[in-house]
């Protein structure tokens, strides 16, 4: 019991960890680089903004407010109240963290200030996402898309900062929508891929005539597991099994020595993988 205590704790503290540093790199792309060039923010503050101009009435931290309500109930039913509890102190530090950057970043040319303030930014959503919280607003969306129908994240932000910024085409002058929909571009990449940079692995297949050797010196030296699949060659017509194995980016040069020491003909098919799920890999994210 006290073993599992512990291990929430630590749970716990990891998640809000996540959260607070994402929040303060977010918060440095948005302040320290793309408010001084005046880019347009994407997702519900840019929603709310542009609402604002368009009706004139409230103000864009009430219609900020207003939106996140249905979206935090949503958050509430339909993923977990720990992802929505997570969700509130991450909207809450990164209000806090957009509030203590008063600094600049020196980026004078436009597109470079674009590709810096995205790589930023979308860094910053990352690591806040790698936590079983959010930030609020677009992300608690992107979250339940990707749980319910494996829409990634980077996409849905993308896709929907492309029609933001389609309807504020009317409001806003074209160069600077272009150079807010480069940045917006640039962080959604950065974003899947900080997502999918600690999960990504290689599938290998090895065909050999001593497939049972390697899988064995696979299993003493490299620590790891294997499948064996039963094919046919179509020119030799010869049944063989071929070798599966799931490996990190570290152990590839090792598993090719381990192969080719014990078959110099063999033949070996390397496959990326962005996320293994089970023993000795990532674990299910359960929000």
């Amino acid at each position: 019991m006290f073993t599992r205590m512990r291990s929430k704790a630590f749970t716990m503290s990891w998640n809000l960890l996540l959260i607070f540093i994402g929040s303060f790199v977010f918060a440095v792309g948005v302040k320290a680089v793309a408010l001084p060039h005046e880019f347009i923010s994407g997702g519900m503050s840019g929603l709310c903004l542009l609402i604002y101009y368009a009706t004139q009435k409230l103000s864009p931290g009430v219609w900020y407010f207003i939106i996140n309500v249905p979206i935090f109930i949503i958050g509430w039913l339909l993923i977990s109240r720990r992802f929505f509890l997570y969700s509130i102190f991450g909207m809450l530090t990164l209000a806090l963290a957009i509030d203590l950057v008063q600094f600049t970043i020196p980026v004078h040319d436009q597109m470079l200030a674009a590709i810096a303030g995205g790589a930023i930014i979308g860094t910053g959503a990352g690591i806040t996402l790698h936590s079983l919280g959010s930030s609020g607003g677009n992300d608690v969306i992107a979250v339940l898309l990707n749980q319910k129908f494996n829409i990634r994240m980077g996409t849905f932000f993308f896709g929907f900062n492309l029609v933001l910024f389609s309807f504020s085409l009317g409001v806003i002058d074209v160069d600077r929508v272009l150079y807010s929909l480069v940045m917006s571009f640039v962080t959604a990449q950065m974003l899947d891929y900080v997502l999918t940079f600690f999960n990504q692995r290689k599938i290998v297949f090895i065909i050999s005539e001593a497939s049972q050797q390697i899988a064995e010196a696979i299993n003493e030296r490299l620590k790891r597991g294997g499948t064996f699949l039963y094919g046919r060659g179509t020119y030799t017509r010869k049944q063989r099994k071929i070798v599966m194995t799931v490996l990190n980016n570290f152990e590839l040069k090792r598993l090719e020595g381990i192969v080719f020491d014990i078959d110099p003909d063999a033949f070996v098919i390397i496959e990326r993988t962005f996320n293994v799920l089970g023993r000795g890999f990532s674990r299910r994210k359960v929000y």
